[in-house]
């Protein structure tokens, strides 16, 4: 599956914005779905997930409350909304596809990533 990711940009402390994650290909609903970040000097950190029916979410206790992932699996679609952005929020946020049965937080179960959209938040 080949994803692509889109909706970054630059917004204000406490804005809000919109990620997307188009998926080609007819198996999208085989994936469970994450998106992860990576700001500037540091490691790529789990944001959020969501399992393949879209029935579970799980979120990084950084994000809990601020953002919410979601999934539209007729249009092959995962979402991340952003909400009370903060300036430590800034990196570049990519999303990724896990084939295996469960939903994961772990960085290397994911089989196929985006290639990122980068958020910039100023405070």
């Amino acid at each position: 599956v080949q994803l692509q990711a889109s909706g970054g940009g630059l917004a204000q402390a406490g804005g809000s914005l919109r990620l997307s994650c188009a998926a080609s290909g007819r198996t999208f609903s085989s994936y469970a779905m994450g998106w992860f970040r990576q700001a500037p000097g540091e490691g790529r950190e789990f944001v959020a997930a969501i399992s393949r029916s879209g029935g579970s979410t799980y979120y990084a206790n950084s994000v809990k409350g601020r953002f919410t992932i979601s999934r539209d699996n007729a249009k092959n679609t995962v979402y991340l909304q952003m909400n009370s952005l903060k300036s430590e929020d800034t990196a570049v946020y990519y999303c990724a596809a896990d084939r295996g049965a469960s939903v994961t937080y772990y960085l290397s179960e994911y089989d196929y990533w985006g290639q990122g959209t980068l958020v910039t938040v100023s405070s």
